[in-house]
């Protein structure tokens, strides 16, 4: 069954794609190691109580974030048939905690039902082909600088989980927003951890080795459990207290078996945001949450794809269609679940880079999130230090492609800097392409050539001012 001709090589196309077994399923667990941290991060951000001071408790948020990722995951997997996992966004979910947080009669069932009316909305711009076509009328300038941004953006964030790079505090004096290590300096046995993991996978890597990003990840988790279990550093932030030199997130550590507490899904509330802050707020926050989610996976699909060289020479993707289905699902059943919006992942680059290129990858992705809503040894055990240098890798792998954007057609490339600009340096896909869209139609009109401009891009470029404008609409509305 698992060789090249079978059935299962036929539905993937593995063999088609230029992969083969060995490689779908090392890719598949380079990308569970390089997003696991999801389960413990997202209970962390959803922690805080809402305005009647109920909570969504952390096993409970553990439980559904590695549930629904699981099977979002497989779907993806086995319906879309791309190497493209699937769990709650970052990003979405802390404007979600942030929401609650701050607006007096807002709940967590209620926050939750404006994400899934947003993936509603979502789904019905899916099947009626207003996403694909809007995907389909951007540039190809502006879709390499995807690519390269999200390259910028996946290196960040390996960069700064890892404490390579990490937040200088806002405080009087501060002239820089990030800087080396702690105060300057590289601190602590997790940053050698990741030095480490850094220069065996670029020596793997520039020898050719199979599974390079694979070993990578495993030599530097055996490494980070030695360590530990040596030495008990600890993590960095132990609820009380802030270690520089300890873990970033997870202190490698073997977790014991517990059940799956999977109380939260079909708790959302769909209207009860309408109730409490009226139709014209809710209307608003569904707005933000449905543009971020609605660029945020076109962004990723078209980096990831590119990488993967998955992508026809017209500029379209297979299965597109059937990958964006996915990822308006996500929104519907992350919101359902209460684990906010889930969308395509950024990490997914690591199984990419380890030679995934079909869907059957994030099967293996979708059932090792399945294995661990029951026992977390795996998640637990890899600590970020150990996974960084995977994606400061993928992140250069990506911004290669930055050679094809045409630099002398400035109405191209200023649009093109902005976009893979302001990815990493406001943390976000949906910032970076809301202002390159901007700014490729602002910048066409100037030249006179807006003719050439798709009208679906004024569209979308109009809705960007709408959404960076939200902040002084709330303040004009009284919202804040």
């Amino acid at each position: 069954m698992l060789k090249q001709g079978s059935a299962l090589d036929r539905y993937f196309k593995i063999s088609e794609r230029g992969s083969n077994f060995s490689r779908e399923i090392r890719g598949g667990f380079a990308t569970f190691f390089a997003m696991s941290y999801i389960v413990v991060l997202n209970p962390l951000i959803l922690s805080g109580p809402d305005s009647s001071g109920a909570t969504l408790g952390f096993p409970a948020v553990a439980a559904v974030t590695a549930f629904v990722a699981g099977i979002l995951t497989i779907l993806m997997g086995a319906w879309a048939k791309h190497p493209f996992a699937m769990a709650t966004g970052l990003g979405v979910n802390a404007f979600v905690a942030v929401t609650v947080a701050t607006n007096p009669g807002l709940t967590w069932p209620d926050m939750m039902g404006l994400v899934m009316l947003s993936g509603v909305t979502m789904l019905i711009l899916v099947l009626t082909g207003f996403r694909t076509a809007v995907f389909k009328a951007v540039p190809e300038g502006l879709k390499t600088a995807i690519v390269v941004g999200i390259g910028l953006f996946i290196a960040l964030i390996g960069l700064v989980n890892a404490g390579f790079v990490r937040r200088i505090p806002d405080v009087a004096g501060t002239t820089v927003p990030v800087g080396l290590g702690f105060d300057g300096k590289l601190l602590g046995w997790p940053t050698l951890v990741f030095v480490f993991g850094l220069v065996l996978t670029i020596a793997l890597v520039v020898r050719k080795v199979k599974g390079a990003i694979l070993i990578g990840i495993v030599t530097s988790t055996v490494l980070s459990v030695i360590l530990e279990f040596t030495l008990h550093i600890g993590p960095s932030f132990d609820g009380k207290n802030f270690n520089p030199q300890g873990w970033s997130l997870v202190a490698p550590k073997f977790s014991e078996w517990a059940a799956p507490d999977l109380s939260l899904i079909g708790k959302a509330n769909p209207f009860g945001a309408f109730e409490h802050l009226g139709f014209v707020a809710a209307t608003l926050l569904a707005f933000v949450i449905l543009l971020s989610i609605f660029f945020d996976a076109m962004g990723t699909m078209v980096g990831l794809a590119t990488e993967a060289g998955t992508i026809d020479k017209d500029g379209t993707i297979p299965n597109v269609d059937r990958v964006l289905q996915v990822d308006a699902l996500g929104a519907i059943v992350g919101g359902g679940a209460s684990v906010s919006s889930n969308q395509i992942y950024v990490e997914s680059g690591a199984g990419i880079g380890e030679g995934a290129r079909t869907g059957l990858a994030s099967i293996v992705t979708g059932l090792l999130f399945l294995v661990a809503m029951f026992f977390t040894p795996l998640i637990n055990l890899v600590p970020f230090e150990a996974v960084a240098p995977a994606l400061v890798i993928v992140g250069f792998m990506m911004v290669a492609q930055v050679g094809k954007i045409d630099w002398q057609d400035w109405g191209i490339a200023i649009p093109a800097f902005l976009t893979f600009t302001l990815m990493p340096f406001t943390y976000s896909i949906a910032n970076g392409l809301g202002a390159g869209f901007i700014a490729f139609v602002l910048i066409r009109s100037f030249q006179g050539r807006a003719r050439e401009v798709h009208p679906l891009m004024w569209a979308v470029a109009a809705a960007f001012l709408l959404f960076f404008a939200i902040g002084p609409i709330e303040a004009a509305l009284g919202m804040h």
